[in-house]
This record gives C-alpha cells, sequence and structure tokens, in this order.
C-alpha cells in the first residue's frame, strides 16, 4: 500500500440551529485542514440524533476513501448533546488522550470551563474519528493544537498517519 501524506477528510457538524449558511465551526475546519493539504472527501450538517449521528458516521466509516472525520458540536452537557454517546460504540479503539489533551490545552484559552467538553478520539476500521466542540474557537484549537501536528506523517516521535497505515497493514 502506497504511504499516506494527506489525508481524505469527512466533516461533519451537530446543530439544532445552524444551517449550511451559518456554520462558521464546519467552514473552519474545511478551510484549516485544505489549508495544510488534506482533502475534504464530504461534508455534511445534521440535527443533534444519536441514530442520525450513528448512520453518518458509520457510513463514512464503511467508506474506504474516507481516513478522517471530524465532528464539530454536540460534546456539552444539554439534553440533546450525544455526540460522545453516539461515537463511543463505534469505536474499534478510544484515543483517551485526545479528550484529555483538548481539555488542558483548551484550559489555556477558556479557564475551568473546559471541563464541560467532552472532546473524544477513537478509531474505527482505520477512520480516525475526532469530535470537537461545536464553537468556532474550539474547532480552532483542537486543529492547530492536537490535529494539525497528529495528521502530519512527518511529525515524530509518532502520529495518527502512521497508526491508520499499521491499521491498513493487518
Amino acid at each position: 500500500m502506497p504511504r499516506i501524506e494527506k489525508l481524505n477528510c469527512a466533516v461533519l457538524t451537530l446543530s439544532d440551529t445552524r444551517t449550511a449558511d451559518n456554520d462558521t465551526s464546519g467552514d473552519a475546519l474545511v478551510e484549516l485542514l485544505t489549508a495544510d493539504g488534506h482533502k475534504l472527501a464530504d461534508r455534511t450538517l445534521i440535527a443533534d440524533d444519536v441514530y442520525l449521528l450513528r448512520a453518518q458516521v458509520s457510513h463514512w466509516i464503511a467508506d474506504p476513501n474516507i481516513q478522517a472525520i471530524i465532528t464539530s458540536g454536540g460534546t456539552g452537557f444539554t439534553g440533546r448533546d450525544s455526540t460522545p454517546e453516539a461515537l463511543a460504540p463505534l469505536f474499534d479503539k478510544t484515543i483517551d488522550g485526545f479528550g484529555e489533551l483538548f481539555r488542558q490545552v483548551s484550559y489555556e484559552e477558556i479557564g475551568a470551563s473546559t471541563i464541560q467538553s467532552r472532546a473524544i478520539g477513537g478509531l474505527a476500521n482505520a477512520t480516525l474519528i475526532f469530535a470537537l466542540p461545536g464553537s468556532t474557537n474550539a474547532v480552532r484549537t483542537g486543529w492547530n493544537k492536537i490535529l494539525r501536528s497528529q495528521l502530519d506523517v512527518t511529525n515524530k516521535p509518532c502520529n495518527f498517519v502512521e497508526l491508520i497505515e499499521r491499521f491498513n497493514e493487518r
């Protein structure tokens, strides 16, 4: 299998109030990942609903052309925030450190309010999945402080691109 240099990414916004016209966090994700040379393979916006979320992400997990899925929204504590609960059963492996590190770097920006972030990450069928909070600032923090380097094959001593390659070799 050829070495992966850049990833095909899908972006999913979860919101009961945003539309394609005002999805600033989704726009930011697309801008950030394409500026770093990754390809936008698909993008959609759906309501905060566990089953719609699982269906969309499962579709992308089954698509061999999508290597990373980044979601925005649904990670808080309101009644309809259910992204972690929806995604966790889909993971083959959980990336526990992703949520921990996100809250650590977010603390520098928003203080103790970061405790309410339930950002998570995992791997399913050689597809990386990251769930970020819905604010545009949180998306930028997640990308700039974590995902940019971890989705870069040249980042050492390790990166998630190498993880995908190893998963595909089995």
